[in-house]
């Protein structure tokens, strides 16, 4: 793989074959042949996961391992030529896919290795057809372009150039001669304009005019055609323009028109040994038009029994669609040796849904080495990229850009990476020149630098930890140091270069379309209930219930898992939103309304009566999730006295459970003194670790021990699970001392907090969740 793919071995091997080559029956990259694994029909593979997962990357990659191999065509169902009909072309005559069938062609036709170009005549004469449909304007020059451009469709680089330019100008002016009759532009020319393409198809004696002759002839088996070519290509135009059932029929009717010209190509007279392998079909979001369309005509002339010879691979958003109910499914790494796929009875049953999976522990650090080459790395910092972006390729890559951009600039810790500005390659230059300029090093005078790093740094001082009250916590919340970073013009002067934050870079490709502020707020929540709570208090009233039911839907259509206690499932996209939202204004008002809201719901509303264990919405878990949202205001002292006074009764694993939810509460450094600067360590690093002046006393009557080494615990495995924060090793190994005294104070149950001071510090430090027992915790 030569674009640093990780993980992709499976798809992309030569020996043994992968996946592609099997498929393809070429090796990638290579000129040899590989062994087909299936040599009558193959599946219809569709790469499927969310946004971010690599399913882009997957098939460039693969064009770039057979481009100028073998005919090969990629095209991406959101790009903005399929998304309407060009100027001046009527809509009941064109379709994202009569549009993709073309584009698909014009890239296919291009010669290949020692094979000249395909040409495709069947789909040429369809898409006139169609296209005619739409000619009854005088806009004579729009009509000839149009037809000259599906004409050249036909062009298989044997005629000398000038030859080809003139008969495709001598043929689209003979398809054109009905527009200039006595009554031009009055009514449809459909029907003269199928006789003058069958009539100059007719002609001639050439090889290439016994194709064109072959081609039009190949009409008079279209449905109720009853052998008339003329007929069949009437009825093709006529039920395009029909729309519904009857275009569904006519679009895949031409989509098996390009197939049969790809039969021919490699059937025909040409020696088979100049075209090797298999031409090959990308298809990028083909969860909209024309994808799932294209799709599922294949599919279906597949389990009519009529044959292509076109290795397919499309990528899907999302785990499924309707039309690829019956697929195989499987993850990739579990085809490297076989397919395990055999077609069914249906139509769906054509097509293998291949899993993308995320990055492993191990691939993820060397993504990051590999941008940051030469570069002074942190050395806990690819295990804590790997703990954030939970192994998204696209996040692993924008966040190793990062890095390799803002590393020399003083950033250190994943929050800083991600606030701090990611400028696109070719806008570079120009950040380059402003900082020759001094534009740096004059925000640095600032002490944009210096407080940046204050993420870790800056933290809970002092005044932070002796919170007794939420007002006290509100009053060194104002974060200077990051909205003095804006508002001393760093981003908007990155901006005016090309640059933005890294988060935003990220949630403008994961979230790219509307309703994100709504989602930024909707990822406080942990479930539809929290959600229209949220809703009720913080959005518009039109918003409301139905706004919580359409987000969580496209969640799920999205592919983003669904995860008990989390309105957005997916950690990485959570924390991205969330810190969207603290960032949102100068005094994050936003964030903590939303914040208290929820605290408000969770102690106003009663839960049900406590069942066998904590229940979403039982009243134990009510309350922690009040806690938590407590938490993330700065009130740790509630958090602590709970954990304090569970620890002696309830169930070890339970107690472990809550623990690490409770410090999942996102955290945000207070300020320093000034504002700026300033480089102390990070504040919970002090409370772990049991430094003087880290909190108020215990309550009067309390276990004065017991509440200490629970606080400090809180603190310690809030710190090294945060996943904007690099784990403090000390903290790390201190959590295994706490956990070990904290099992001498039970005489039963004590196997889960051994089991936890055993692995928790490993877990931290290299970016893996906490484990409980035999399974992991995901905060």
């Amino acid at each position: 793989m030569r674009r640093g793919l990780h993980g992709q071995g499976a798809l992309f091997d030569t020996e043994p074959p992968g996946l592609a080559a099997r498929l393809v029956g070429l090796r990638p990259f290579q000129h040899g042949s590989s062994p087909c694994e299936h040599p009558k029909e193959i599946p219809f593979v569709v790469f499927a996961g969310p946004r971010g997962i690599g399913r882009s990357a997957v098939l460039a990659e693969l064009r770039t391992a057979y481009e100028g191999r073998t005919p090969l065509a990629l095209i991406d169902c959101e790009a903005e030529r399929f998304a309407h009909p060009p100027a001046g072309r009527p809509r009941e005559v064109w379709s994202p896919l009569s549009q993709a069938l073309v584009t698909i062609a014009e890239q296919l036709a291009e010669p290949v290795a020692d094979a000249g170009r395909i040409p495709f005549p069947r789909l040429t004469a369809g898409l006139l057809a169609v296209a005619a449909g739409g000619w009854n304007d005088r806009d004579l020059p729009r009509i000839r372009r149009e037809a000259e451009r599906i004409l050249l469709l036909n062009d298989t680089g044997s005629w000398v150039g000038g030859q080809t330019s003139r008969w495709v100008g001598r043929v689209s002016a003979r398809l054109t001669d009905p527009l200039t009759g006595p009554l031009p532009g009055t009514g449809p020319v459909v029907e003269p304009v199928v006789e003058a393409v069958l009539e100059t198809f007719s002609e001639g004696v050439s090889p290439t005019h016994r194709r064109l002759r072959k081609a039009a002839a190949w009409y008079r088996d279209h449905p109720n055609a009853d052998g008339n070519p003329k007929l069949g290509l009437l009825l093709l135009s006529g039920h395009f323009r029909a729309g519904g059932d009857p275009r569904t029929h006519a679009e895949g009717h031409l989509v098996r028109a390009l197939l049969a010209d790809l039969d021919d190509a490699y059937g025909g007279s040409l020696p088979r040994g100049h075209r090797p392998g298999r031409p090959v079909v990308l298809v990028d979001n083909a969860q909209t038009a024309p994808g799932i369309g294209l799709i599922g005509a294949v599919l279906r002339d597949r389990a009519d029994g009529i044959a292509d010879r076109v290795a397919f691979f499309a990528g899907l958003r999302g785990h499924g669609h309707p039309a690829l109910r019956n697929a195989t499914r499987g993850a990739l790494s579990e085809l490297a040796r076989t397919s395990g796929w055999e077609p069914g009875g249906t139509a769906s049953s054509r097509a293998l849904l291949v899993r993308l999976s995320p990055l492993s522990p191990d691939d993820t650090p060397r993504v990051v080495e590999a941008a940051c080459r030469g570069l002074a790395v942190p050395s806990r910092l690819p295990g804590a990229a790997h703990r954030l972006t939970g192994g998204s390729p696209l996040g692993t890559t924008l966040f190793a850009e990062s890095a390799r951009q803002n590393l020399p600039r003083g950033a250190g810790t994943p929050g800083e990476l991600l606030t701090a500005d990611l400028v696109p390659p070719d806008k570079q230059d120009g950040r380059e020149a402003c900082e020759a300029h001094g534009v740096h090093k004059g925000h640095e005078r600032h002490g944009v630098h210096e407080g940046h790093e204050g993420y870790e740094g800056h933290g809970v001082h002092e005044g932070h930890e002796g919170y007794e009250g939420q007002e006290g916590y509100e009053r060194h919340e104002v974060h200077e140091g990051y909205e003095g970073y804006e508002r001393h013009g760093v981003h908007e002067g990155h901006e005016r270069h090309g640059g933005r934050p890294a988060y935003r870079a990220l949630l403008d490709r994961l979230v790219p379309d509307g309703r994100r502020d709504e989602l930024a707020l909707l990822a406080v929540a942990h479930d539809r209930e929290s959600a229209c709570a949220l809703a009720a208090a913080r959005l518009p009233g039109d918003f409301g219930a139905v706004g919580v039911l359409a987000l969580e839907a496209r969640l799920a259509e999205e592919g983003l898992p669904k995860v008990p206690g989390q309105f957005v499932g997916d950690p990485f996209l959570r924390t991205l939103l969330l810190l969207e939202l603290h960032r949102r204004e100068p005094d994050h008002r936003t964030w903590k309304a939303a914040h208290r809201t929820l605290v408000a719901h969770y102690t106003d509303i009663p839960g049900a009566p406590d069942g066998p264990g904590p229940g979403p919405g039982s009243a134990e878990q009510r309350v922690l999730h009040r806690l938590h949202h407590e938490l993330a205001l700065g009130a740790a002292e509630p958090a602590v006295t709970y954990l304090r006074d569970t620890f002696p009764r309830q169930d070890t694993k339970a107690w472990l459970r809550a623990l690490v939810f409770l410090a999942s509460a996102p955290y945000h450094p207070a300020p320093v003194p000034d504002g700026y600067g300033g480089a102390a360590s990070d504040a919970r690093t002090g409370v772990a670790l049991g430094r003087v002046g880290t909190g108020p006393p215990p309550p009067e009557g309390a276990d004065t021990a017991l509440h200490l080494r629970i606080r400090r615990l809180l603190y310690g495995v809030w710190q090294v699970t945060d996943p904007l924060a690099l784990p403090d090793p000390v903290v790390a190994e201190r959590l295994r001392s706490e956990l070990e005294h904290l099992s001498r104070l039970r005489s039963t149950d004590v196997e889960p907090l051994l089991r936890a001071s055993v692995h928790w510090p490993e877990d931290a430090l290299s970016g893996r969740p906490l484990r409980l027992g035999r399974t992991a915790s995901r905060p």
